[in-house]
């Protein structure tokens, strides 16, 4: 991958990137056309498969998540992507089976809270797998998705004060027709708990429109008791972070005015989503 990455990068060949872990759907599909919109048809556009384990925690769902590659290939081949680069562990960590593996790319303002304080860990994973990406398929721009709003934050940080020379793009969240992200996870859904999965988009809908209505900023604390009478009509829900912040910051607000960002993650049964937006 490094090699034809070099090779593409000689000729002024333009390349944009895809990172992803699968299993993909078309909100990643909706990345590999803002690529291409990128790059224009005279560039190369690559998409990577690859389920990293540095960024699951011990109890987390690695040994499960969704994998289907030639699912996968079909879905790039018809989206004229160039490259899919579906590298193992092997080829990604090669030393660290036995130890002497020892260095990791640590990002210490913004992934503090929501999902690092969540799932500790989880962003060192994160940025660095991101950073061998960028090493190994050496992207012009690469594409991000809304849903991992505070991903996206953490990539861009971690790009500008690293010097990466990447443009960073975050591409809109794709929605089901009821108003669920396009997730992965989504498949772990059986029965009657893919209808609650909506109780996350609902307590968007709920605090938009308190904030809206609001003629002074709502405190942050009236804002999670509606969020949680919102999880309360879902049965097999249960809320496990809610939080307002300055979209460009990610600091908390105690106080919500219109324009903030609000973020959130909800099991709905052992399945964990997340979702965020603007208020």
């Amino acid at each position: 991958m490094q090699r034809l990455a070099k090779k593409w990068r000689r000729s002024r060949t333009h390349i944009g990137f895809v990172p992803t872990m699968g299993y993909l759907h078309e909100g990643h599909l909706s990345l590999v056309r803002a690529a291409r919109q990128r790059v224009g048809q005279s560039g190369k556009v690559v998409v990577s498969v690859y389920v990293n384990p540095t960024q699951f925690g011990p109890q987390e769902d690695l040994s499960r998540y969704p994998r289907d590659l030639k699912r996968d290939l079909k879905f790039c081949r018809a989206e004229g992507v160039d490259i899919v680069f579906a590298p193992g562990d092997a080829e990604m960590y090669p030393v660290k089976a036995n130890g002497n593996y020892s260095t990791y790319v640590v990002e210490e303002k913004l992934s503090q809270g929501m999902e690092g304080a969540s799932r500790p860990g989880h962003f060192r994973g994160v940025t660095t797998v991101v950073a061998k990406l960028f090493n190994l398929v050496r992207p012009d721009v690469a594409v991000f998705g809304a849903k991992d709003f505070q991903q996206a934050a953490v990539v861009k940080r971690m790009v500008r004060d690293l010097n990466f020379p990447v443009k960073i793009i975050v591409a809109p969240i794709v929605r089901e027709p009821d108003g669920v992200a396009m997730s992965s996870r989504n498949k772990y859904l059986a029965g009657d708990l893919r209808p609650q999965a909506t109780v996350l988009r609902r307590s968007i809908k709920a605090v938009r429109q308190t904030v809206a209505a609001a003629k002074q900023p709502v405190p942050a604390t009236k804002l999670r008791a509606i969020v949680g009478q919102v999880i309360k009509t879902a049965p097999a829900a249960r809320l496990d972070y809610v939080e307002f912040f300055d979209s460009e910051t990610l600091s908390p607000m105690t106080k919500v005015l219109r324009g903030m960002h609000m973020a959130l993650a909800v099991f709905i049964g052992k399945t964990r989503l997340i979702d965020n937006g603007q208020l």
